[in-house]
């Protein structure tokens, strides 16, 4: 029964982490791995106790060049000793808000990775879903903090390549898998950044298990941080930016990086395939199943939310910020619905808010940094992204590991297995084939060799016994020649006994017959010749004898030899035989015992098939009936979902108490409205009227205006419209244009610079003629304070772009461009100010026309001279005015209607300047950009 049920097990288990421990978290699976060595231990503090919470970290950024010479001061103060920030809503009344992080303006990159996100990283490593999110304002360095590739400087590093760092360090290469989908969610729809081509991907939620996922998108595993890297710029360069007053490149869209982690459990992978094939074996007979971790880390980095009127966007814009503000509205809701332990969670209002299902609520480790800006001048922005912190505080996740079993894993280790011992039979079936070929070839060439031999052999003795019989001849020849021989040497021996006979008888009858001496010696003497002539004769025949017999004994000789090599090589023939018999009945015994090992193979190979069509019988078994569950699952989600149309239907409309609770989180619109708020507004009005009717001075109207940028944002436009609604801009014109006081006209210079700072106010001063006013006043003072008030003025006003036309007309651009000349640092900063504030206007007005198809011209400030003095003059001053020439300058150089002029002037010298050595990164690369983009400036660059 264990094993049955062991055997029908779910494909994925999951564990939920105990209360926290030491570390923060669970504790993760047992196994060694080098990585966990590598990690360092984290100590966490007391009010972790609670490790699914979200924990919530706040960043401040420094103050901008704009921030610092308006003079704006901070409404947040940091403690981040304490892990505390102090809301200032005014001199007098601030609120204490506590985080889990707080960093400071100059807080490192790495510091803000360690403590925010290596956590989420760590955890991610050791089988659990991660989430770190940046939240905030637009401009207050959300995707600074998120996705900075610091190319140039690696300690600007963002979390996403840091975080790339970490997981890279600590997974192995060989049995650990990671990938990675970067998407954007642009006007509620979700396209991905990888690949531009695919769009509108849909959000889909695993009824059984609640992952999201998003089918369609590209998923790229890649192998090294330098891939990631290239993939990462492929993905920004496809991110949807735009230049706003708050921000020259915001991003219009929410951006989100997917990092997926398959990790395996068993330790090193073996390579070899007859390790495989034993650790397979040994996996099967102890019924093993391998097991692996899969993990998601989402690196979000969310579009900030702004406001229209201060944003300064129109046309298609505003359809971007609609849209980003409703999905972060829906975001807002689901973290209060969360943060109340609410039934129902409005997580199906908006795209973003599926995909972050897992994070808020969800089953993830989630870290969220907010960023914020200290300017009071976005009091209510600052403090409703600090409201958001508080409320993702509350929210508790249950954290739970994941664990898979490696069926396909298992499945691929059986397939090796089986083919691996099919090929092992098939070589070893091969194997026997090849020796059984060589054997046969061996045994016929043994057999040709024999056949061979016997030939030779046969002809050798043929001829032997030609030679033998022809010997025999010639010796039965030699034979009869000597006998000849002998019997003529006998005959010759008898006569010579005749003659010796003879000559003794002649030697007797010499005596008788005296006469016949002479006869006889000359016949004696003449057969004495005859007879040395025949014992010669006889010499010879007996040395040639003597040879004929040696002769004899040689072929005799050489006979016995060989008889003796034939006899030996009988003897060769016969070992030969004798060898080719016991090869044959080795080759047969072998290719016995090959044929039964083939054959316990053959049904091993059945057996391990029958096993492999069991198990994948029982995957099909759990396929289909997942799938019925999916099928029930979408019929009830449908019967469900017409049910709660049916509900919201008949259900009363509550959009309005639904508006007023969300007013009430936090801003202006929850401030009550008491009798002392009434009576001091009507005072001031009562104030204000007085003043102006009895004419006083003009420095109250002055701190009056002036009061409305130090204050809160809401009472700041109260005292404003009070102001002019009362005849305060009028009567400051008034003096503008009657007085000949300096004091009077540096005050009432500095009342309309703040006026001038509200868009709805710089309408009302073009209007009733304050540029001119102010254009004549500037020319006929010499006091550098009071041209620090009308150079601000002026650009305060250069940064409508409604009013350009207008301004020009009114002399307010020879006005600043004149200004200059007084020497005056702060002047010359303002007059800087104002250029840059007109060129931005100029090149966003620029951008929408050339959107639309038409050609705008150059720019007005090419007419009045403006670019030879910003190209000649743009790197003798300080740091903050350099900053906003090689603003302005970078900007006209987004028309190529200023082409021309800009080469005329040596402008393009500059631009190449600023590209290389401008101390902010987005002015270079705004210079960059416009060099690339304008032919003609691409070929003065070669030409020159």
């Amino acid at each position: 029964m264990a094993s049955s049920a062991h055997s029908r097990g779910s494909l994925r288990t999951e564990r939920q982490v105990p209360p926290a421990r030491g570390n923060g978290g669970g504790n993760p699976p047992a196994r060694s791995r080098s990585s966990s060595a590598k990690r360092s231990l984290r100590v966490s503090s007391d009010d972790d106790k609670d490790s699914g919470r979200v924990r919530v970290a706040i960043r401040v950024r420094p103050k901008t060049t704009e921030e610092h010479d308006l003079d704006f001061t901070d409404c947040v103060e940091l403690q981040p000793e304490l892990r505390r920030l102090k809301l200032k809503k005014n001199n007098w009344s601030s609120e204490s808000y506590k985080f889990d992080e707080v960093f400071t303006e100059s807080a490192s990159q790495r510091r803000v990775y360690e403590a925010v996100a290596k956590p989420v990283v760590e955890s991610v490593l050791d089988g659990y879903n991660g989430t770190v999110m940046a939240y905030g304002q637009t401009g207050t360095g959300k995707t600074y903090t998120v996705g900075r590739l610091g190319k140039d400087d690696p300690s600007e590093r963002g979390i996403m390549v840091r975080a790339l760092e970490d997981i890279f360090a600590n997974i192995s290469p060989g049995s650990d898998i990671m990938a990675i989908s970067y998407l954007q969610l642009y006007l509620e729809t979700i396209q991905d950044l990888l690949a531009p081509e695919k769009t509108n991907i849909p959000v889909v939620e695993d009824p059984k298990t609640g992952e999201v996922s998003l089918p369609g998108s590209a998923i790229v595993q890649i192998k090294d941080l330098d891939q990631f890297l290239e993939l990462l710029q492929v993905g920004e360069a496809n991110r949807h930016a735009a230049n706003t007053k708050l921000n020259t490149e915001s991003s219009r869209s929410h951006a989100v990086l997917v990092v997926h982690i398959n990790r395996s459990l068993e330790g090193k992978k073996e390579n070899d395939a007859s390790s495989l094939a034993n650790v397979a074996n040994s996996e099967l007979s102890s019924h093993h199943l391998p097991h692996r971790l899969k993990s998601k880390l989402l690196i979000v980095d969310l579009a900030g939310s702004e406001r229209i009127d201060k944003s300064g966007i129109e046309g298609h814009m505003i359809e971007e910020t609609k849209f980003i503000n409703l999905s972060l509205t829906s975001l807002g809701k689901c973290i209060n619905a969360l943060a109340e332990n609410s039934r129902y969670i409005p997580t199906r209002e908006s795209k973003l808010t599926r995909l972050l299902r897992d994070s808020f609520g969800g089953t993830a480790r989630t870290s969220l940094i907010v960023t914020v800006g200290p300017s009071a001048q976005y009091y209510s922005e600052t403090a409703s992204t600090i409201m958001f912190g508080q409320r993702a505080m509350k929210v508790v996740n249950a954290v739970k590991l994941k664990e898979e079993v490696d069926y396909e894993s298992l499945c691929r280790k059986l397939e090796y297995h089986v083919d691996y011992l099919t090929s092992e039979t098939d070589r070893q079936q091969k194997l026997r084939e090849n020796e059984k070929e060589q054997l046969e070839k061996k045994l016929k060439e043994k057999e040709a060799f024999l056949v061979e031999t016997e030939k030779q052999f046969s002809v050798k003795y043929e001829h032997l016994e030609k030679e033998r019989n022809h010997l025999e001849l010639e010796t039965q020849n030699l034979l009869k020649e000597l006998n000849i021989q002998k019997s003529e040497k006998d005959k010759l021996s008898q006569e010579v006994g005749h003659l010796e006979i003879s000559l003794k008888q002649a030697k007797q009858q010499e005596l008788e017959n005296l006469n016949y001496q002479k006869v006889l010696a000359s016949t004696t003497h003449m057969y004495e010749k005859k007879i040395a002539q025949l014992i010669k004769q006889l010499e010879d025949e007996s040395s040639r004898c003597a040879d004929l017999e040696e002769q004899l004994s040689g072929i005799r000789h050489y006979l016995s030899g060989n008889k003796k090599s034939v006899q030996m090589q009988e003897k060769e023939v016969d070992e030969l035989k004798r060898e080719i018999l016991k090869l044959n009945e080795d080759a047969a015994s072998t290719i016995q015992s090959l044929r039964a090992r083939n054959n316990e193979l053959s049904l091993e190979k059945e057996l391990l098939n029958g096993e492999l069509k069991t198990l994948k019988d029982k995957l099909l078994y759990e396929d289909r009936k997942r799938r019925c569950l999916e099928d029930e699952i979408i019929i009830l989600k449908n019967a469900l979902n017409d049910d709660n149309a049916e509900y919201e239907s008949k259900r009363p409309y509550k959009g309005d108490a639904t508006t007023r609770s969300m007013l009430s989180l936090g801003g202006p619109a929850n401030i009550p409205k008491s009798n002392r708020s009434r009576e001091t507004i009507s005072g001031q009005k009562d104030t204000i009227s007085k003043i102006f009717e009895e004419g006083k001075t003009v420095n109250v109207v002055a701190n009056l205006a002036a009061e409305g940028i130090c204050l809160h944002l809401h009472f700041a436009d109260v005292n404003q419209e009070r102001i002019v609604e009362e005849g305060g801009l009028d009567t400051l014109l008034l003096l503008l244009e009657s007085s000949e006081d300096a004091n009077i006209h540096r005050v009432t210079a500095g009342a309309v610079a703040n006026l001038a700072m509200n868009s709805s106010n710089q309408g009302l001063i073009m209007g009733k003629g304050g540029a001119r006013l102010l254009a004549n006043i500037a020319s006929k003072t010499e006091d550098p304070q009071t041209l620090r008030m009308i150079a601000g003025a002026i650009a305060n006003l250069c940064g409508n772009e409604k009013l350009h036309v207008t301004l020009k007309k009114d002399g307010g651009i020879k006005a600043l461009l004149g200004m200059v000349q007084c020497g005056h640092s702060d002047v010359v900063a303002q007059v800087a100010r104002g250029f840059a504030n007109f060129a931005k206007c100029e090149s966003r007005v620029f951008v929408i026309v050339c959107s639309k198809g038409h050609r705008k011209g150059r720019s007005l400030l090419i007419e009045d001279g403006v670019l030879n003095w910003m190209a000649t003059n743009s790197a003798t001053f300080s740091a903050s005015t350099r900053r906003h020439i090689e603003l302005s300058l970078c900007h006209l150089a987004q028309n190529e209607d200023n082409t021309l002029e800009i080469i005329r002037s040596g402008g393009i010298k500059e631009l190449i300047r600023i590209s290389q050595e401008s101390s902010r990164e987005d002015t270079r690369n705004l210079a960059k950009k416009a060099l690339d983009s304008n032919p003609a400036f691409s070929a003065e660059i070669h030409a020159t």
